[in-house]
């Protein structure tokens, strides 16, 4: 009756582990990049959830100098005459800067490039950028201001959706040179940050080293690894970093004590610059250019560039991730699946915003919320599909009602690959057809399958629509049993039970009714069949040796209900259903069902005197005509 179900069980116990393989799937994205694009929008979501707690701020020794709109409808279009960053170093002399960086390319020679190298050289810590061209040559600036100022390079690495979210510190000098390395613009500044310091502790003759930045140091190789930029928030604005107007500086509206002893950097950011830069925080309208460096030095200045896993801890983590998640969701019910498939993404996800917070950690976001949706919804498809097939061959046996129950509990019955025999009150019904042997004799092998065929399915589906399971098919008998596979411990479950035997005993025989019409019409032979019911204890479980099991029931209740089945051959008068129950039935079903008394028997095998009745009607239908 029930061996299907303990294969199927098993079968899907060994499916589950092929959450391991979705697992595996999922790091192979990682590996090929698949999960890169989602990565990087998860980028944005975590900088921009972090924004909303408490975290450090930009650093207040760095200020932009900017070259903006107001700037630009004074002195006119941008590039300005070299001699305003002239009149800009000389405002500047009063209140110096530790450092200045001209986010600014002086390729071309002007008139006024005399003036603006003396005034640099006076300044003594100014650096100037330099840029690798389309032809991959990093353009010399003009020779005049090259010998006095540093130079550093404004290379910028995008990624695909056009946030800048690292930069090389280092990249190869392509002029001939004896330096073979350039060093970021932010690295020369501070660079010469460090020289100011160390001309002031040498004034004051103090030298505190924990004032002194420890930059990253050259790596080998044509270009360096990119850092990774920690980006506190808007760059422009309230929130952003310290930024005057040029024109403001240069007209001596702002003080300027403001600036001394910063890391000032001059750049353009008047509207439709030609060096735009996107941000987590700054996409539309994107930021200028000059705030990168900003913000690489506010993170070298503080230690607090991001970091990442290594490599193989990254795959480590997915593959705990997607284990683990799936240990946690296979025991759950849908509805708490669903909870924890909503609640466990959620979880990471915070867990991923503390790291950045905490530690300036980045950690993946959107592959390991991608491997626990994906390790649910394998979970789950699976599940369905085995339930799917469980129920298809299962519903055979059993009503959808007693195949669902059976399914939700499933791990409730089975213990170590076998269903746990249980000690239960059931209802047994058996039932036979008379004289089967005289009609087989009649027919051919093929029609009597047929035949016999057509009468078990219809008296299946009699059973399984009242609750009961059919236990076994022995030959043209039937045996059934209601109140299986769970035990049943309370009187009116017990109760109902007998009643549902009952009501499909009678439905058996209501329906032979109409299979006997269709027999007769085919020109076959008609059956007639008895009918035992007996409530009693029983033991469930699994029959058989390794290589077979069978779900079955055993039990005194068992002999009883064959015993009374048999009975019907001669009990004719007063029984019109030709369904014959014990006492023990009797007492359960009787305000239900109006019966007579037939005899006392003592059943064959047993001391005790059974009262037998017979079935006469349902109580609920008075009016309806006997068979």
């Amino acid at each position: 009756m029930l061996k299907y179900l303990r294969q199927r069980i098993i079968l899907d116990t060994y499916l589950r582990k092929s959450y391991v393989l979705t697992t595996l799937f999922s790091i192979g994205l990682w590996q090929v990049g698949a999960w890169a694009t989602l990565e990087l929008l998860g980028f944005n979501l975590l900088f921009s959830t972090r924004n909303y707690l408490p975290h450090a701020s930009w650093d207040s020794r760095i200020v932009v100098i900017s070259i903006d709109d107001a700037t630009l409808r004074h002195y006119g279009q941008f590039p300005l005459s070299r001699d305003r960053y002239t009149q800009l170093l000389e405002t500047l002399e009063a209140s110096p800067p530790a450092t200045i960086g001209f986010d600014i390319l002086f390729t071309e020679p002007t008139r006024y490039d005399e003036k603006l190298a003396e005034a640099m050289a006076i300044n003594g810590q100014v650096v100037l950028p330099v840029a690798p061209s389309l032809q991959q040559q990093t353009l010399r600036l003009v020779p005049i201001l090259d010998d006095v100022t540093a130079k550093g390079h404004i290379a910028k690495n995008a990624d695909v959706d056009g946030v800048t979210r690292q930069l090389s510190l280092y990249i190869k000098n392509d002029i001939k040179s004896d330096i073979k390395s350039v060093p970021a613009f932010s690295m020369a500044l501070l660079e010469q940050y460090n020289n100011s310091l160390q001309q002031t502790f040498s004034a004051n003759s103090t030298n505190p080293k924990k004032s002194f930045i420890k930059l990253p140091p050259l790596q080998s190789g044509v270009n360096a690894q990119p850092v990774l930029i920690n980006w506190l928030g808007p760059t422009q604005g309230n929130q952003g970093i310290r930024t005057y107007s040029f024109v403001d500086v240069v007209e001596k509206r702002v003080d300027t004590t403001k600036l001394k002893n910063k890391i000032v950097l001059v750049g353009l950011t008047a509207t439709g610059a030609n060096d735009p830069l996107k941000t987590p925080f700054d996409q539309i309208p994107p930021a200028s250019g000059v705030y990168l460096h900003a913000a690489v030095i506010d993170n070298l200045l503080n230690n607090r560039l991001l970091q990442r896993l290594p490599s193989k801890f990254e795959i480590l983590l997915l593959f705990a991730v997607g284990i683990g998640s799936s240990l946690i969701l296979i025991p759950l019910k849908f509805q708490e699946r669903t909870l924890f498939l909503g609640l466990l993404p959620i979880t990471w996800f915070g867990v991923t915003v503390l790291g950045l917070t905490i530690s300036n950690l980045w950690l993946p976001t959107a592959a390991p919320i991608g491997t626990i949706l994906l390790a649910g919804l394998s979970i789950q498809w699976q599940e369905q599909k085995e339930k799917q097939q469980l129920m298809s061959l299962f519903a055979r046996h059993v009503s959808q009602e007693t195949a669902e129950l059976i399914w939700n509990h499933r791990d409730e019955i089975f213990q170590n690959g076998q269903l746990d025999a249980k000690e239960m009150v059931a209802t047994v019904l058996f039932t036979d057809i008379r004289s089967f042997t005289t009609i087989s004799e009649g027919m051919k092998p093929r029609d009597l399958l047929h035949w016999l065929n057509s009468y078990l399915g219809a008296m299946a589906e009699c059973i399984q629509q009242h609750h009961g399971v059919v236990d076994k098919y022995i030959g043209d008998a039937i045996m059934a049993v209601f109140g299986i596979p769970f035990p049943h411990t309370h009187s009116k479950e017990i109760q109902q039970d007998a009643i549902d035997a009952v009501l499909a005993a009678i439905s058996m025989q209501e329906r032979l009714v109409v299979l006997n019409q269709e027999l007769k019409r085919l020109g076959k032979p008609t059956i007639s069949i008895g009918i035992g019911i007996h409530t009693g204890l029983v033991v469930a479980g699994s029959i058989g040796g390794s290589q077979r099991l069978n779900y079955s029931v055993l039990g005194d209740a068992v002999n009883i209900a064959a015993r009374l089945e048999q009975l019907n051959k001669n009990a004719k008068e007063g029984n019109p259903y030709s369904i014959l129950v014990s006492e023990t039935t009797f007492e359960l079903i009787k305000q239900h069902f109006h019966t007579q008394q037939i005899q006392q028997l003592q059943l064959r095998g047993r001391k005790k005197i059974t009262m037998v009745y017979s079935i006469t009607g349902n109580k609920r239908e008075l009016d309806k005509p006997s068979v």
